[in-house]
Parts: structure tokens; C-alpha cells; sequence
């Protein structure tokens, strides 16, 4: 099993435990979060190692995996933020948004248009557009 393979299953099936359990209500951010980092983020830099990688191509079965689970994974951060959506967001675009926040959270609530609730507990550390 690829890598693509290994992470659009691992996203297909968070998708569907997130559908199952619904809109959190309240909104759970630290799941949210981790559905960004842990799963989003993997997914994102396995298409950026392929496209810098000399050796390694993105093939297209494999970009299409890819696809699915970056939009798997943006669902689940938006339903963890109580928001049910279907993003339709390449990974390419997740990628170029990484690249101009240097945060996978932004990029997960850039995408999805889902802002995380203000919890004064939690910092983050992307750079500020000016």
C-alpha cells in the first residue's frame, strides 16, 4: 500500500466515524486541531515530498487519493468546529495555502472558512497578513 493509499484510507474512515457522530455541539476545538495536524497535515506533505523529490512523482491515482483526503480531513476540522460542509480543495491548494501560512491549522481554517473559537488557552503561531 502506498503512502497516498495509507493516509486517503486513514482520512476516509475519520470521515465517516465525524458524519456518524455529526456537528460537534459545542464545537471541539483541540479535535479540530489535531484533525489538522495529524491528518490533514500528513497528507499535505506527502504531496510536497513527491513534488520536490527527484525521484518520486505524484502519480495520478495517487493524487486522486490524496484529493479525497484533503477534502476528508477538512470536513472533519470543520464539523469538529460544529460546521457541516464538503470542501472540494486539492491538496495542490492546501499545499500553496501552507506554504503562505506555515500553519496547518490556518490552512484547515483558511479552506474551510472555519474560524476556531477564540480559547485564550491556545496560541497560534502563524504570521500575521498584513
Amino acid at each position: 500500500m502506498s503512502d497516498a493509499e495509507t493516509l486517503a484510507t486513514r482520512a476516509a474512515r475519520a470521515a465517516r466515524a465525524s458524519e456518524r457522530a455529526g456537528v460537534t455541539d459545542p464545537p471541539a476545538d483541540a479535535a479540530a486541531r489535531r484533525a489538522a495536524r495529524d491528518g490533514l497535515g500528513p497528507v499535505v506533505a506527502c504531496y510536497i515530498e513527491a513534488r520536490v523529490s527527484e525521484e518520486e512523482r505524484v502519480q495520478p491515482r495517487d493524487l486522486d487519493l490524496l484529493n479525497r483526503a484533503t477534502e476528508d480531513w477538512l470536513a472533519v476540522y470543520a464539523r469538529h468546529l460544529g460546521v457541516d460542509c464538503a470542501p472540494s480543495v486539492p491538496v495542490r491548494v492546501a499545499a500553496e495555502t501552507l506554504l503562505d501560512t506555515r500553519n496547518i491549522v490556518s490552512v484547515a481554517r483558511v479552506l474551510t472558512g472555519v474560524p476556531a473559537r477564540q480559547d485564550p488557552t491556545v496560541t497560534d503561531s502563524a504570521p500575521k497578513q498584513e
